[in-house]
């Protein structure tokens, strides 16, 4: 099975929940879920103006995220993966922290940064960042040690070995994290904007639509994170098939 998002199933996927949600919208026929004929001219509407400048800064906030934690993740998931002295010292703090959902530790870094953008992307942040180190950890750890004795064997040092060798690599394994966590970041990033700030989806979605009754306007909204989490993924997907053709050679048959 294919793990990306190709044309055909994206089409398929999208008629298929706009027929449902047409018919769910017929059978509760009630203000709280209007049809998505009513929503789409709404969507259509506000995302040029009002609704689009919310999009625009949840996604600046998920796209600065996405790019910390690669650049601190991924380094250091190679330096364990090629260091196994340095892998035992610190394994036993990942293995702990790892499986703890990092949403919980919001208070705490709204207490210690303030609510500002920046402990939103912090926090975005935090739980891409043990989803890339674990998996590129894994993979730099995976390396045929044949591989590595035969680029030693041309003289490659260190330095040579992290960048043709376990570098590259990882790459896949970077984009494969990510794909994953794409939908836990956004949903993650909903609940970050729901509190003191004046743009982002989260705020747009509760404050200025569903605490005001504003259905249409708060399903547009939904659509536009959805759109956003969508547009990760689709991006995410795509390098990595560009990035590792033989992975998605494989996924096809």
């Amino acid at each position: 099975m294919n793990r990306g998002l190709n044309l055909t199933s994206g089409t398929l996927g999208m008629a298929m929940l706009l027929v449902g949600w047409q018919v769910l919208a017929w059978v509760v026929r009630r203000p709280i879920l209007p049809s998505p004929v009513e929503v789409f001219p709404v969507f259509v509407k506000l995302m040029p103006g009002e609704l689009g400048l919310h999009f625009a800064a949840s996604a600046g906030r998920v796209i600065v995220s996405i790019l910390l934690a690669v650049a601190t993740a991924a380094p250091l998931g190679l330096i364990l993966g090629q260091s196994r002295h340095l892998d035992r010292v610190f394994d036993p703090l990942i293995a702990v922290t790892y499986p703890i959902p990092k949403i919980i530790f919001l208070p705490v870094i709204y207490v210690l940064m303030g609510i500002t953008d920046l402990s939103k992307i912090f926090l975005i942040t935090l739980i891409i960042f043990f989803q890339i180190l674990v998996v590129v950890r894994d993979e730099a750890a995976k390396l045929h040690p044949e591989l590595i004795l035969s680029v030693r064997s041309l003289g490659a040092g260190r330095r040579a070995l992290f960048r043709y060798v376990y570098l590259p690599a990882s790459i896949p394994s970077v984009l494969t994290a990510l794909r994953v966590s794409t939908g836990t970041a956004v949903a993650v990033l909903f609940i970050a904007e729901q509190s003191l700030t004046v743009y982002g989806l989260g705020y747009y979605i509760v404050i200025e639509t569903y605490q005001v009754l504003r259905y249409p306007e708060m399903y547009a909204g939904i659509m536009a994170m959805s759109l956003l989490g969508l547009m990760l993924y689709v991006t995410i997907s795509h390098l990595e098939r560009k990035t590792s053709p033989h992975r998605s050679g494989m996924a096809d048959q």
